[in-house]
């Protein structure tokens, strides 16, 4: 799922219905184009309490046209017949995928070719209901990995993860930094010992400078807010200023 054809790989994440759908969609064909190799498609949720200000009014505007989990799922379907190569993983808090039914999502996300889900605020102690309907369906379980883990919480996040393990760079919520904390590297080093798996550290990356010094110790970089702000920024332009934006930090087009 993950398929790192140049280091770091970079998984871009989207905020679905953000203004609108059709953008959505152009704006996760343009970063496949790019050279993302996995394309977050965040869903919607009114309580999004992992994520900053930047991610907070992106969700607000996906709410307020109407964007669905159903929505969600059309919209990998749709990006899936036009690229089969890109990962596509769905990020959700766990309240949309329990109200819309877990084996209904499992299901529904197999058929639309997503390979996997991120789910933020489901920890792994009550997570094996969720990770045994995934399994049953061929779809990947991603899984965060804190700083402030503790060595025997981190092999159990190793354990329970596939496709690959998200590194939260530092503590508090998603947004663009100057700078990166060393606690990323550290952790990196720290799941090492429990896994092969390719690690993704996110939470603030935003710079060629920040991409670069990623892929010196990490698999692939996780750019949210950084994008998002991008199609809020230029919402008429959103595929071609985020296509401009993936360029810039250095990621090879067509891997």
């Amino acid at each position: 799922m993950l398929n790192i054809h140049n280091k770091p790989g970079l998984v871009a994440y989207i905020t679905c219905g953000d203004p609108d759908l059709a953008t959505s969609r152009e704006v996760a064909s343009a970063a496949a184009r790019a050279g993302a190799d996995v394309i977050e498609l965040g869903v919607p949720f009114s309580d999004p309490v992992a994520d900053g200000p930047v991610i907070q009014r992106a969700v607000q505007r996906a709410l307020d046209a109407g964007t669905t989990l159903d929505d969600v799922l059309e919209l990998a379907r749709s990006i899936r017949a036009e690229n089969s190569e890109v990962g596509l993983i769905v990020f959700s808090y766990w309240n949309p995928v329990l109200r819309y039914g877990l084996e209904r999502f499992c299901s529904s996300a197999a058929q639309a070719g997503v390979d996997g889900a991120l789910i933020t605020d489901l920890p792994i102690e009550e997570a094996s209901e969720y990770r045994g309907t995934m399994r049953a369906h061929g779809l990947a379980t991603v899984f965060l990995a804190a700083p402030t883990s503790t060595d025997e919480r981190l092999k159990c996040i190793a354990e329970a993860s596939s496709g690959f393990v998200y590194a939260v760079s530092r503590t508090g919520v998603t947004g663009t930094r100057q700078e990166l904390s060393q606690d990323a590297r550290e952790l990196v080093e720290r799941l090492r010992r429990f896994t092969t798996l390719p690690i993704a550290v996110g939470f603030g990356i935003s710079t060629p400078e920040q991409f670069g010094a990623v892929g010196a110790y990490a698999d692939a970089a996780v750019v949210g807010s950084a994008i998002v702000q991008r199609i809020e920024q230029n919402p008429a332009q959103a595929g071609k200023v985020v296509a401009e934006f993936i360029a810039n930090l250095g990621v090879s087009p067509g891997r």
